[in-house]
C-alpha cells in the first residue's frame, strides 16, 4: 500500500514544497469536556445575482454546529442542503460560478418551513461575507431575521494575523487543506473547518476572534449634508458612500465601536461641518448587523 502521507510529510521536510491535503470533514473538532455549549449555523447561499431585491436563491446549505464561548468547536452536524429552480433561467456565468446547472434546478424547490425549523434553534449564524447571504435568506425564511449574525470574512482580523486576503480557497490552502469549492455544503464546511484553526499572530482560535467582534456593539455614523468638498477627507478616513436608494441616507457613513462614538461625531463637527449640527447614528448589534435595517 502506498504510504501517501509518508510521502507528503518527506516533501514537506525537504523545506522545497508544501502539500495540501484535500479537506475530510470531521463529525467532531474538538472533543467535548462538559462546557456549555451553543448551537452556530454555518450558512452559505448560492443565487441567479448579486441583487437580494430581483434576484433569487436557487441553492442553500446549513450546516449546524455546537461551540463553546470561547471560541472551541466541538460537533459538526447533519448538514441541511437544497435545491431551488428560478422563475427564469441561469445563465451560463453564474453555472461556471457555482458549479449548478438548469437541468439540476428543474423541478427542485426549498420548502420555507422546513428552513424555519431547522434553523429554529441555533444562537448564532455565520456566513462568509455576511452582508450578502443574511438579506437573501431574510427575504426567504423570516427565522433568519430574529438571530444574531457573524461574519467570517469581517470579523476575523484576518490581514493582522499575516493573511493576504479573506477568500474561502485562500485560506484553507494557508492553512494546508483544499476542497471542492463552490458548492454550497463543501464552503459550509470548509469554512467550519478554517474557523476551529488557532491564528498565526496572537495565537487565538479564529472563531474566538469572530465571537469576540460579533459580540461587540457598533454605531453607523451618517455624515449627512457634508459639505462637497470634503468628501475625499470622509473617504480617507474610512467613511463609504451610500446613494440612497435604498431607503437610508444618501450620504457618506461610516461604522464605529461604542467607546468611538463620540471622538467621531466631534470630529465631524470640527473638522467637516465646522459647526456644531445633530450627528445621526445608528447602534448596531450581530442581530441587526448586515442586514437591511441597518
Amino acid at each position: 500500500m502506498n504510504d501517501y502521507e509518508g510521502m507528503a510529510k518527506a516533501l514537506e521536510e525537504t523545506g522545497q514544497y508544501k502539500v495540501l491535503r484535500k479537506l475530510t470533514p470531521k463529525q467532531f473538532i474538538n472533543p467535548y469536556d462538559g462546557t456549555e455549549t451553543r448551537n452556530g449555523l454555518f450558512v452559505d447561499v448560492e443565487t441567479t445575482g448579486l441583487d437580494y431585491l430581483k434576484d433569487e436563491i436557487i441553492e442553500i446549505a446549513m450546516v449546524p454546529f455546537t461551540y463553546s464561548v470561547d471560541g472551541r468547536i466541538f460537533e459538526v452536524k447533519e448538514a441541511f442542503q437544497g435545491l431551488r429552480e428560478p422563475s427564469e433561467p441561469i445563465s451560463e456565468e453564474i453555472t461556471a460560478i457555482t458549479g449548478i446547472t438548469n437541468d439540476m434546478l428543474k423541478g427542485q424547490s426549498i420548502d420555507v418551513d422546513e428552513v424555519n425549523a431547522f434553523a429554529s434553534t441555533v444562537n448564532l449564524v455565520i456566513a462568509h461575507n455576511a452582508s450578502f447571504d443574511r438579506k437573501f435568506l431574510e427575504n426567504f425564511a423570516g427565522v433568519f431575521e430574529t438571530k444574531a449574525w457573524g461574519c467570517s470574512v469581517k470579523e476575523v482580523p484576518w490581514t493582522e494575523e499575516g493573511y493576504d486576503g479573506a477568500k474561502l480557497g485562500y485560506l484553507a490552502n494557508s492553512m494546508g487543506f483544499f476542497f471542492d469549492a463552490h458548492r454550497a455544503t463543501d464552503d459550509c464546511l470548509a469554512s467550519i473547518e478554517i474557523l476551529s484553526k488557532k491564528l498565526p499572530a496572537t495565537g487565538c482560535l479564529a472563531f474566538f476572534k469572530l465571537l469576540e467582534n460579533a459580540r461587540k456593539t457598533t454605531y453607523r455614523i451618517w455624515a449627512e449634508n457634508a459639505p462637497f468638498d470634503f468628501k475625499d477627507i470622509l473617504k480617507g478616513r474610512g467613511y463609504r458612500w451610500n446613494p440612497g436608494n435604498d431607503g437610508r441616507p444618501k450620504a457618506w457613513y461610516i461604522d464605529v465601536l461604542e467607546d468611538e462614538l463620540d471622538a467621531e461625531e466631534n470630529y465631524l463637527k470640527e473638522e467637516i461641518y465646522q459647526r456644531d449640527v445633530d450627528v445621526f447614528s445608528t447602534k448596531i448589534t450581530a442581530y441587526d448587523r448586515y442586514s437591511v435595517r441597518v
